[in-house]
């Protein structure tokens, strides 16, 4: 829920175990105490979505085990080993950091990974706004960190069950020709168009392509989205890595972003979320600010952690 600078204070100093997201500025004038932090100023609530500098959205947790840890690049390999086996860890990662890059390209290695419920999120700031530093911070010291990632690791009671969700509105587009990488990562110059190399800022500007539809990974089975970031001097750079060996197509076009969010989310309208966070380019391209999207509240991020980074997707945790 949303709240003021105060009413967050006096939560932490009541002991109260929370997960909060705002400005980078009000996060770092939080007391200390049991919470974990990171920076946006989108968000959404149940009125809609709302862009807000001067309010934090805050999740508090009922339980009673619980650690937090920091992670630079050289750690981040860990931190689902250090995740109860009961229980969910939100993570939350520095945009264009290092160890966004190490997490985002790395996260399927590490030990643990599919064993525990990681979910989360990149921190990010308002796009209109210079001068502002994505952040993650620890409140049991109240260091803010643009290096390192902050984890509020949870333990759950044993006769309770976790589950980690995701929602995404995009499918591959039948009509798109198979596109594969040899070269992975962020940033990409080449690809394979059916088989055939191509350069693919070429074949994105000769077809036309919508941009702010992303591409879409076949992941054993599941649908990944990478979202294009930018297209600078015939690179294009994404929002998380593509990878040799995976198979991806063109999203299908969506003509009502507002209507298909709430339609697939329909459903969900009793759902006991105990964390949730949506990405910023559904929020931007859907235009959802001031729009109600029913069930979920929560950050809006700069990309999604279910285990492995994801974009333009909401992500969810249930414990029942």
């Amino acid at each position: 829920m949303f709240m003021t600078f105060d009413e967050v204070s006096k939560k932490i100093v009541g002991g109260a175990l929370l997960h909060v997201a705002g400005t980078e500025t009000l996060l770092k004038k939080l007391p200390k105490g049991s919470w974990v932090g990171g920076s946006t100023e989108y968000f959404m609530a149940k009125g809609g979505g709302k862009v807000s500098n001067d309010c934090l959205f805050v999740t508090e947790f009922p339980y009673e085990g619980f650690s937090i840890s920091s992670y630079g690049a050289a750690e981040i390999e860990n931190v689902a080993a250090d995740a109860f086996d009961n229980g969910f860890s939100i993570v939350i990662v520095p945009f264009d950091s290092a160890v966004h890059k190490k997490y985002a390209e790395n996260a399927s290695g590490f030990k643990d990974m599919f064993l525990k419920n990681i979910v989360g999120w990149i921190s990010g700031m308002n796009l209109g706004t210079s001068g502002q530093t994505p952040i993650a911070v620890d409140g049991a010291t109240t260091t803010a960190y643009a290096d390192k990632a902050v984890a509020l690791h949870l333990k759950v009671p044993d006769d309770k069950t976790v589950a980690v969700n995701m929602i995404n509105i995009f499918a591959q587009d039948e009509n798109s020709p198979v596109i594969e990488f040899e070269e992975e990562g962020f940033s990409v110059t080449k690809c394979l168009v059916d088989g055939k190399e191509t350069v693919l800022a070429d074949y994105l500007a000769q077809n036309g392509i919508d941009t702010k539809l992303p591409l879409v990974g076949n992941y054993s089975g599941h649908g990944v989205n990478i979202s294009f970031k930018s297209i600078e001097n015939g690179v294009v750079n994404f929002y998380a890595p593509v990878f040799s060996g995976i198979k991806y197509k063109m999203a299908k076009g969506i003509p009502n972003y507002e209507k298909e969010f709430n339609s697939r989310i329909e459903g969900f309208k009793d759902t006991n979320a105990a964390f949730s966070c949506n990405c910023v380019l559904n929020f931007l391209y859907g235009e959802l600010e001031g729009k109600q999207i029913d069930a979920f509240a929560g950050p809006i991020t700069f990309g999604e952690i279910a285990y492995q980074l994801v974009n333009q997707t909401l992500v969810y945790v249930t414990v029942n």
